[in-house]
């Protein structure tokens, strides 16, 4: 029987960012379908923009990022950042490339590293265009698949899902009806695909 995970994700979560290769890895290791799911912080079900949190709060979070990025062998760029545009509109392709049948992560991925590591602003279009083609993909082609129904209705049904799935920070992973939060999170996940479920 086919393992499959719903992976619920945000472009704009550093620590999606942080453990999308660790899962990546994790998913082929155990033989695992990914259904990816893309949003942004679900407020609904509790989750909290990292602007909106105390001083005290943002600071342990930056700490920790890096603690976990130097784990992960990730690179952010956390301080200094240019004054960048949201960049949830990246989504738009990268679910395009998954109804598409093309190759969602690896676009994920360059569209992370150039956001997180490159301080990239993905949120414009031109730029993820060009960060597209650099990574083989027809960039103007994705840019045209933004606003096709398909794409516009799983960008809807993905939030929808969320909501429902009680998801609200990132990443998020939905195996045989059990939520792990965190990519801090995967060695429980790991274990329950091994049969040792909590």
């Amino acid at each position: 029987m086919t393992k499959i995970v719903d992976y619920f994700f945000s472009i704009g979560s550093p620590w999606s960012y942080i453990g999308f290769d660790s899962f990546i890895d994790l998913a082929a290791k155990n033989n695992v379908e990914i259904k990816p799911y893309l949003t942004t912080v679900v407020e609904e079900n509790g989750g909290i923009f990292s602007r909106n949190r105390p001083e005290i709060r943002r600071g342990y979070w930056t700490r920790d990022l890096k603690r976990w990025a130097h784990v992960r062998g990730k690179e952010l760029i956390l301080e200094n950042r240019p004054d960048l545009s949201d960049p949830a509109p990246a989504s738009l392709i990268i679910i395009a490339a998954y109804l598409d049948g093309k190759d969602w992560i690896g676009l994920t991925r360059a569209l992370q590293y150039a956001f997180w590591s490159e301080a990239k602003d993905i949120g414009q279009p031109h730029v993820r265009a060009a960060i597209a083609d650099a990574a083989g993909f027809d960039g103007a082609g994705l840019l045209l698949r933004q606003a096709d129904e398909d794409v516009r209705g799983k960008w809807v049904a993905d939030r929808e899902h969320a909501v429902k799935s009680g998801v609200f920070g990132f990443p998020t992973f939905l195996y045989d009806d059990e939520i792990y939060w965190g990519q801090d999170n995967l060695p429980f996940l790991e274990r329950h695909f091994g049969g040792d479920r909590p």
